[in-house]
């Protein structure tokens, strides 16, 4: 039977979830993930975990912060003034928003603290710092 092997395209169903069991992400009711193995289109630790495996096998893959988004970059934080954010926009802790880099790239960030005086928006990866549990199965090669 045919194994996987770094450079091989796969597809894989799969269920992520975190240390206390939530779903983080799955693929339940969509195509599989398509991916070349080995290429750094996935987290490491995801990666890593594939060669080795046959049509239809099914693995328990526990990938640790460090493997997966890496633990939170405390310059990834940005206070802004208060002001500077037009009315509109909503500063409940949490909200998701989009700002733009001078580079002109859209990065979504998080509200994570609010004040009188200003606003504290986090661009770390929402799983930074997080061990991820990932149920996958090997559905097709190539």
């Amino acid at each position: 039977m045919t194994q996987v092997k770094t450079g091989d395209t796969v597809h894989i169903h799969y269920t992520g979830t975190l240390a206390d069991g939530t779903v983080f992400d799955s693929s339940d009711g969509r195509e599989p993930l398509k991916f070349e193995v080995g290429s750094g289109q996935i987290i490491p630790g995801l990666d890593t975990a594939l060669p080795g495996m046959s049509l239809g096998d099914k693995k328990v893959v526990e990938v640790a912060a460090d493997d997966a988004y890496g633990q939170p970059d405390p310059a990834a934080l940005q206070q802004v003034p208060r002001e500077g954010i037009p009315a509109d926009i909503p500063l409940d802790l949490g909200t998701q928003l989009q700002v733009q880099t001078p580079e002109g790239q859209a990065m979504p960030v998080t509200v994570v603290e609010v004040t009188d005086t200003h606003v504290t928006l986090d661009a770390n990866h929402f799983l930074a710092g997080k061990d991820l549990t990932f149920a996958i199965e090997l559905v097709a090669i190539g």
